[in-house]
Parts: structure tokens; sequence; C-alpha cells
């Protein structure tokens, strides 16, 4: 008797140790968070390189459009170069996680020791005002030669030639993940400048003729 319950025990075990069914299932289970963390890795990158890419846009947008701009410009005009930037942005919300600053950089038309560039007029955009200007403010260098090499970062310094100017943009933006409490890329923020010549704009000075409320930084 006791030898059949264990000739029973024995075959139960050996069905048990050739059923695989379940095997499957298990390297599935175990598999699973690695195949999760390669989907959503592939697409927050994507997600993150397509936000570079608006960001980009975004500088060189407001800069070439806001140097298209003839005779003279604008607050109204302004207000366009910016409405097309929130197009370009919308994608990735950049009016509530962006800033854009938009500078006209020209000669002070000063002599000696004072002779220099300036920014005659600087307006911004988006709602991440704690990012400041970072070389300079309007009026730098009206009165004096402290942007004596023109705006941009050391080595890559923009200037502006007599009788015109530039349109220097520097936009940033806090990069927003598809899925926040992964974080995946962390925290992370954008930023792009660019700059385009005026063309055939005679007076640098801006207006505000219809009295519109001014995009200040």
């Amino acid at each position: 008797m006791t030898s059949r319950k264990h000739l029973r025990r024995f075959a139960a075990f050996r069905r048990l140790k050739k059923d695989s069914e379940g095997v499957a299932l298990i390297e599935f289970a175990f598999s699973l968070p690695i195949l999760l963390a390669l989907i959503f890795g592939g697409l927050e990158t994507a997600n993150f390189a397509l936000a570079h890419l608006r960001v980009s846009q975004i500088a060189m947008t407001v800069a070439d459009n806001a140097g298209r701009v003839d005779t003279t410009i604008d607050e109204a005009n302004i207000r366009e170069v910016f409405a097309g930037a929130d197009l370009v942005g919308e994608a990735i919300d950049f009016e509530a996680n962006g800033r854009v600053v938009l500078s006209s950089l020209q000669p002070n038309n000063r002599s000696g020791s004072q002779e220099g560039q300036m920014i005659n007029w600087q307006r911004c955009m988006g709602q991440l005002t704690s990012v400041d200007p970072a070389y300079g403010e309007e009026d730098d260098g009206r009165y004096n030669d402290s942007l004596e090499d023109g705006m941009g970062p050391a080595g890559n310094k923009i200037v502006s030639a007599e009788g015109t100017a530039v349109m220097f943009v520097e936009v940033t933006y806090d990069y927003q993940p598809l899925i926040p409490t992964m974080g995946i890329l962390g925290t992370r923020q954008i930023r792009y400048e660019s700059a385009f010549n005026v063309r055939d704009r005679t007076n640098q000075d801006i207006t505000n003729t219809q009295g519109l409320t001014v995009a200040s930084c």
C-alpha cells in the first residue's frame, strides 16, 4: 500500500515537472516591466526631441518675422509675431511653460569710449517669468559701451551694423514629460537663441499707434 502511494506521488511529481503551461506567463510577468520601460522610454525620448524642434522653430520664427516688418515696427506687429510663436508652440503648451525674449540690438550712435551696441527695445511673451534676459535688458548700452561686443554667449556674440538692427531672440521652455510620475528624463529646460538682420526697416524705434498693452519683460 505504501509503495503504491509513493508511486502515485512520484508519478504526480513527474507530471508536474513536465507541465510548462504557466512558464510563459511567469516569464512575461518578469519581462513586462522591462518592456514597458522600453516603450515609454522611446515615447518620452521622441516627445523630448519634438519639444527641442518646436523650441528651435519658435526662436527662428520670432527672429525672422520680427526682422521682416518693414518701414517701422509697432506693438501690433509684436502681437502678431508672438501669436505666430504661440501657434508653433501650441503642441507643447509653450505659452504656459515657456518664455520668449525679443530684443532689438543696434548701434548706440555714440563715439569714443561710449561707442557700442544697445538694446533699443525688448518684448517678452510666455508665463515662465522666472527666466530673465540672459544678455541684457532694454536700454542697456544706450549711454555707454556695456554692450560693446554685442549680445550672445562668449565667443559667439552678435552685433548690428550701422543704420539697421538685429532681432535677437532667446527662447526657454520647461519640458513637459508625457508621463510626469515616471520621471524618465527628469526635469529639463530647453533653450534656443536666434538672430536675424532687419530687412528693409528704416525706423528702428517701436511705436504704439493703437495704445496696446506693452508686452514688457
